[in-house]
């Protein structure tokens, strides 16, 4: 059967993308460029969604995006109709989530920050609504409240199974003492335990460069490295051909030995010089940007991390100055694939005259998936939110889980040698039933 006559397809409406809740079928779930059938367009139930953004204040400019880009998805005239409300207004994001409760909204999608969802959250479970929240902060997932923003657990997750795949076992984490270093640690140590690997070894620095080249030389176990270096090489020689009793093979003739030894005792052989052993671990996840990941980079040269040796693991962080990052040649992140949103956005500009940010693409995939789930009978149940193959978004494959998690398929990114990025591991196009 094609992915057509899949029973669980839908088609979200405006820039037509499709998505799929085929949990039985075998093919992926199909993405932006699907065409609705025009029985499927005729379709008009009215079901209210309710959109929290930051239509005043210092967010302005980001929440007007976001609700651009839901309009792109749900145009008005075609079945669900977008309930916008202001989360930055005077009433905050709780007076917000009220307002769209009492209208009838059957499903909240927003607010933009961490603090702001924690506010909704009580509000949409006490009513029975859903929310699908864009903060990337994962401790306010819950079941009935996702977090829909790209997530450190999402993006370590991937770099875990990916780095593991080509044979790495031994993780290790340098990472910035502050929220995000810590998120990326726990997040470590969540992957890791999940693909049966050891715990890894985390070590938390500040800002000061010297702290961080003092334990980078403990993480690595620089010291001990060295001393089997020293104690593999061979000492200097002597005297010239001080191994052998023997002459020569070809001893220089009679006006030349005097000249030849000279020149043997200005240069004389050098030993071999045995190779650095490679630190205590095969993957290191960091997590630094700017001068601090400067410092760090100072680091792994003075200590000998080498990428032949260490696969070195960064945030999608460092994709918005890859061109800079040629000194990590080798390091993978992992993040979208933008070829994912080049039809999306080409929609967007055409309709706006802009590019639209690229936290505007939560808000178009969650108003997307809502909007087609409106057209389904109990489609905002939790059974339907979570179905396990989950949709396809403009920023590739995701998928909700009952603990309000949700796992998306990032690709993965390599640093070239000269800066910027190449693929190196293509975004899966279906999801494992693992949370993220």
């Amino acid at each position: 059967m094609s992915p057509l006559g899949c029973k669980g397809m839908v088609v979200a409406f405006g820039a037509t993308l499709m998505l799929s809740a085929c949990s039985n079928h075998q093919t992926p779930p199909p993405g932006v460029g699907g065409i609705p059938a025009a029985d499927q367009a005729a379709e008009q139930h009215g079901t209210r969604i309710g959109m929290l953004l930051p239509l005043s204040g210092r967010n302005m400019r980001l929440g007007q995006q976001m609700a651009n880009a839901a309009h792109l998805a749900l145009p008005e005239g075609h079945g669900a109709e977008l309930d916008l409300r202001d989360s930055d207004a005077a009433e905050g994001a709780a007076g917000a989530a009220r307002a769209a409760i009492g209208n009838g909204d059957k499903i909240v999608l927003g607010p933009l920050t961490a603090a702001q969802t924690g506010e909704v959250a009580p509000l949409a479970q006490a009513a029975n609504i859903p929310e699908l929240a864009f903060t990337s902060d994962s401790t306010q997932a819950r079941p009935g409240v996702w977090t829909m923003g790209l997530t450190p657990e999402q993006q370590v997750q991937r770099l875990v199974e990916a780095a593991r795949g080509q044979g790495k076992k031994k993780f290790a984490a340098f990472l910035p003492d502050n929220q995000f270093g810590h998120v990326m640690a726990q997040a470590l140590i969540k992957a890791c335990a999940a693909s049966a690997l050891d715990s890894p070894n985390v070590i938390f620095h500040s800002h000061d460069a010297a702290d961080i080249a003092q334990s980078l030389k403990t993480l690595s176990d620089f010291d001990a490295r060295q001393s089997q270096v020293a104690s593999a090489t061979p000492a200097e020689p002597d005297a010239v051909n001080p191994t052998s009793d023997q002459p020569a093979a070809n001893p220089p003739a009679n006006g030349d030995s005097a000249n030849a030894g000279a020149q043997s005792a200005a240069n004389p052989p050098q030993p071999a010089s045995a190779p650095f052993p490679a630190p205590p671990f095969d993957a290191l996840l960091l997590a630094d940007t700017g001068l601090d990941l400067a410092n760090v980079i100072n680091g792994l040269k003075a200590n000998k991390i080498d990428s032949n040796q260490v696969r070195i693991l960064g945030p999608a962080l460092w994709n918005a100055f890859a061109l800079k990052l040629g000194a990590l040649h080798g390091a993978w992140f992992a993040a979208p694939d933008p070829a994912a949103r080049r039809s999306y956005v080409q929609h967007y500009r055409a309709r706006y005259g802009s590019a639209p940010s690229v936290i505007a693409d939560v808000a178009y995939d969650t108003a997307a998936m809502a909007g087609a789930l409106s057209r389904q009978e109990n489609g905002f149940a939790s059974s339907s939110l979570t179905r396990a193959d989950g949709f396809a978004g403009v920023d590739g494959v995701f998928a909700l889980r009952p603990d309000g998690n949700v796992s998306r398929g990032l690709a993965v990114f390599e640093v070239l040698p000269g800066g910027g990025t190449k693929i190196a591991l293509p975004a899966p196009r279906r999801l494992s039933q693992t949370p993220s």
